[in-house]
């Protein structure tokens, strides 16, 4: 494997983000929330304030990208505590530490705004996930909601999963919990 790189997206780079976003929901269409038949309707407008609202963070083996994760403020949250979504890395490169180098570089980001804290949701029934993020640094919380997919015949849950950036670890804000 040759050496990968994460590097923010500019404004200008709204077609990167859209080209790995539904790469990433076509070929991992139970992970996320929405759809790629859903997102493909999307107008160049919506994509362009949507790389305007959060930071899109991707992952470059040469010039490939491999992988892509958003930071960006939690909707209607406390504004100390920003959230990693959309983590998606090439099933080619999965377990090989580039899921690790995007989280890193969400944290770092999410720092570098002057966030105190950075929320994770993380499936309670994904143990790699829960693992990972755990060995990252992460911490359970309290805070649990239905996953996108949860049905009343199969209800699944996801877990706030939280990363302090201040001087205080033990720290976590009441708004995740």
């Amino acid at each position: 494997m040759t050496d990968i790189t994460v590097r923010a997206l500019g404004e200008e780079e709204w077609q990167v983000y859209r080209d790995v976003r539904l790469a990433a929901l076509r070929e991992s269409p139970d992970a996320f929330a929405a759809t790629a038949a859903q997102e493909e309707a999307f107008d160049e407008e919506l994509w362009q304030a949507r790389v305007k609202r959060s930071r899109r963070l991707v992952a470059q083996d040469g010039d490939q990208i491999v992988g892509v994760v958003s930071v960006g403020r939690v909707p209607e949250g406390d504004d100390k505590v920003s959230e990693l979504f959309g983590l998606w890395v090439s099933p080619d490169l999965r377990g090989k530490g580039v899921a690790w180098k995007l989280v890193d570089a969400g944290v770092r980001q999410a720092r570098e705004d002057r966030y105190g804290f950075v929320l994770y949701w993380v499936g309670t029934d994904n143990g790699r996930a829960v693992a990972f993020a755990s060995s990252y640094g992460f911490r359970p919380t309290d805070g649990r909601r239905a996953m996108h997919n949860s049905t009343e015949d199969d209800p699944e849950d996801e877990m706030a999963m939280i990363y302090p950036l201040g001087d205080d670890p033990g720290a976590v804000p009441s708004s995740v919990l």
